[in-house]
């Protein structure tokens, strides 16, 4: 037997044991005996959630799948009424995503996210920290626009590939260690800064948001970016300048990198109709969104006439719209798991796990609590594949205990969403983004492990310090 044979194999009889383990762990949980304190059901929805959970995090299915099999399965055994666990395909934060994820592909069509990344880069990119600092103020200027880091990983990955690759440093010849390596880590680790800046940056990030609603903190658009703007500014110049001292690249001095960018823009010519709609668009919306509370405007509703005008100026049109498979899983598989978040928690599971964390913290004063909650929420994403998928597990239960022991609730709430966010890069399965970058071989996942590491507990100790004083002060 050949040795490709062997590995295919092998590939094989590891997914089936990951699929047995992924359907043994709802089952097995079904028949525990329900734990004192907890009704069947929710006990049952917990197993089935938790299936869900498991096998998106040891990549036994993609989270769409397992999302769909949660949902057949909660209807099937009556665990929950079908308006009950259809009801999460109704929400408004939900089509919010939808609709600027579909905004988000008439940025990328538009030239509009390449081209604002290319000026600052023919500003700013001389040297390898400048351009480090240039990508990710890059992706600071877009992420508004973005609700997904994947969307905004495939406008950015390709620059920094090619600013590599024309700057002498190639994966293929043995020098990606030249500059693509720096800028790749770079670039991914300011993804992570950019979806804590923003409400829209990341698809979770509203959900969140509507979560903190449930236990009593109301999050505005201006809020979540004012709360967020200091730490985030103080990592903004700290984390590219820490990656350069620690996995530092080796030409310093990038004199070609503003060539690049001005042979780009010239190539892309002025700016053409499609990417002034998109430009009045993009501003428009961000500016209704900031003022959103106070003019009584639906988020949702805004983003949809943003869509909708795009989609006039045939921008993103029809047949775009057809192509748009991950707009409908996005759909899918956030619905499905925010549901069944949901419901756990008005069945009472939420409140018993909270009170058995609650009770091991027993006596601790609230500033210990916070501490060790967001440290433990921050390390615990080690075994999670998705952001959005820890955040719908534990966000209500580590926020309700921590008010309970008396931590002010906007601080909690906050810090946790923007936790995140920013401890996305501390494993390579960290993020979806993170797989992008690792895969294009600049990087490898050992130097992901060790570099996204040290810049996870950067930003972590940097909210607990400077975050912590900041929210207090403004919130």
């Amino acid at each position: 037997m050949s040795r490709h044979m062997q590995r295919y194999l092998r590939k094989r009889r590891n997914a089936y044991i990951k699929l047995a383990v992924a359907f043994s762990v709802p089952v097995l949980l079904w028949f525990v005996p329900v734990p004192q304190g907890l009704s069947v059901q929710a006990w049952h929805l917990f197993a089935l959630f938790i299936g869900a959970i498991t096998a998106v995090i040891i990549e036994a299915m993609p989270i769409v799948t397992a999302s769909i099999f949660a949902l057949a399965a909660t209807v099937l055994t009556g665990t929950l009424k079908p308006q009950e666990a259809y009801s999460g395909f109704s929400e408004g934060f939900i089509l919010l995503i939808v609709a600027a994820f579909l905004i988000a592909r008439a940025v990328i069509k538009s030239g509009l996210g390449k081209r604002i990344a290319f000026m600052i880069i023919k500003r700013f990119g001389t040297s390898s920290l400048k351009l480090g600092y240039s990508v990710a103020a890059a992706d600071m200027l877009i992420a508004p626009a973005f609700p997904s880091n994947t969307a905004r990983s495939g406008v950015l990955f390709p620059i920094v590939n090619a600013l590599a690759a024309d700057s002498g440093s190639k994966v293929s010849d043995g020098t990606r260690k030249k500059l693509g390596a720096y800028l790749m880590m770079t670039s991914m680790a300011g993804i992570t800064l950019s979806s804590t800046l923003w409400l829209t940056a990341m698809a979770a990030n509203p959900a969140g948001a509507k979560m903190a609603e449930a236990l009593g903190v109301k999050i505005t658009y201006g809020s979540w970016v004012l709360a967020a703007s200091l730490p985030v500014a103080v990592l903004f110049v700290a984390v590219p300048w820490i990656i350069f001292k620690i996995f530092p690249p080796e030409i310093k001095e990038t004199p070609d990198a503003p060539k690049i960018a001005e042979a780009a823009l010239r190539k892309m010519g002025p700016m053409h109709r499609n990417e002034w709609i998109t430009a009045a668009v993009f501003l428009s919306m961000v500016s209704l969104w900031i003022a959103s509370s106070s003019l009584g405007f639906d988020k949702t509703a805004v983003a949809f006439a943003g869509l909708g005008v795009l989609m006039a100026a045939r921008i993103f049109t029809t047949e775009d719209l057809r192509r748009e498979g991950d707009a409908l899983g996005t759909l899918i598989w956030f619905a499905i798991l925010y549901t069944m978040s949901k419901y756990l928690n008005e069945l009472g599971f939420m409140k018993w796990l909270g009170e058995g964390i609650a009770e091991a913290v027993s006596g601790w004063s609230w500033p210990a609590v916070y501490t060790v909650l967001v440290v433990g929420y921050v390390v615990v994403h080690y075994f999670f594949v998705s952001q959005t998928a820890q955040m719908l597990a534990l966000y209500s239960v580590f926020l309700g205990v921590a008010i309970d022991a008396g931590t002010p609730p906007e601080l909690m709430a906050y810090m946790l969403l923007f936790a995140t966010n920013f401890n996305a890069i501390i494993a390579p399965q960290g993020s979806s983004a993170n797989v992008i970058y690792t895969g294009s071989g600049y990087i490898t996942a050992p130097e992901v492990y060790r570099i996204g590491g040290i810049v996870t507990l950067l930003n972590t100790v940097v909210f607990l310090t400077v975050g912590t004083a900041w929210i207090l002060f403004v919130v």
